[in-house]
């Protein structure tokens, strides 16, 4: 595969956890990477270092896609150093630093959880998409698309984090939204759904998780894994799972399902 025919991604959220996850799966795919993140590089040296072991050609982006400079120059230096993007990959969010109940909940709290979760990816995926366009029109084979990473947290009510569980159900939203703008470019936007994954966002839970799988939470009595999630986007990106845009790919061992 020439460095050209390879499809370039970033992965916002990329340098752990479930981000992490996708990003392995698409540098095994044979895609070049663009990881976004708010530490510094010299943080995640080691883990660009194990992508760049998969074959791909890594850069890191350091800002938060809340702030607007930041997006602008996190796509900046995806143009600058690869001077294309195929894929775009929603994956940046955080919990609420304190969880409250939603009759205790603070507006800061309510504003940093939203503006990172709900408006970040969506005014990154304008500019993203912007720019996809721009490049479909000067090459007709350009091939390009959006994952947005959300959860189990946009259909079911936590009130211990509302704010989160209110960000994720506008995630699912933004995917049907931008799935019908970009249709006409033959842009496909799809929504990746993880359940109760093992990351450091669930490491502080993981007790009461463990218990509740075992007790049946879950139809497959385990966790979720952002290895999981990887494989199931790496599927989307390469077109697997055809005539499918604004689909929600639910990656959550069957919790949603109703039982009696």
């Amino acid at each position: 595969m020439t460095a050209r025919a390879k499809k370039v991604a970033l992965v916002t959220g990329g340098g752990r956890g479930i981000g992490l996850g996708i990003a392995k799966a698409l540098a095994a795919d044979g895609c070049d990477l663009a990881i976004g993140g708010v530490r510094e590089e010299a943080a995640v040296a080691d883990v660009l270092g194990e992508l760049r072991g998969l074959g791909a050609e890594v850069i890191y982006c350091q800002g938060n896609v809340g702030e607007t400079a930041d997006r602008d120059s996190i796509i900046a230096a995806v143009d600058r150093h690869f001077g294309r993007l195929n894929v775009l990959v929603n994956n940046a969010g955080v919990a609420p630093s304190v969880r409250a109940d939603i009759l205790d909940a603070t507006e800061e709290s309510y504003d940093r959880v939203m503006t990172i979760n709900l408006k970040g990816p969506y005014f990154l995926t304008q500019a993203a998409a912007r720019w996809m366009i721009r490049q479909r029109e000067q090459d007709e084979r350009f091939t390009a698309c959006i994952v947005n990473v959300s959860s189990i947290s946009s259909a079911m009510a936590s009130t211990g984090r509302g704010e989160y569980c209110v960000s994720k159900a506008g995630m699912s939203m933004a995917t049907k939204l931008w799935a019908a703008r970009l249709g006409e470019f033959n842009i496909p936007v799809y929504e990746v759904s993880p359940g109760v994954t093992q990351t450091d966002m669930t490491a502080a839970v993981a007790e009461k998780y463990d218990r509740l799988i075992a007790q049946g939470l879950t139809i497959e009595r385990r966790w979720g894994t952002p290895e999981d999630v990887g494989r199931a986007t790496a599927a989307l990106v390469r077109g697997d799972i055809p005539y499918a845009t604004g689909q929600v790919l639910h990656i959550d061992g069957g919790i949603l399902i109703p039982r009696l």
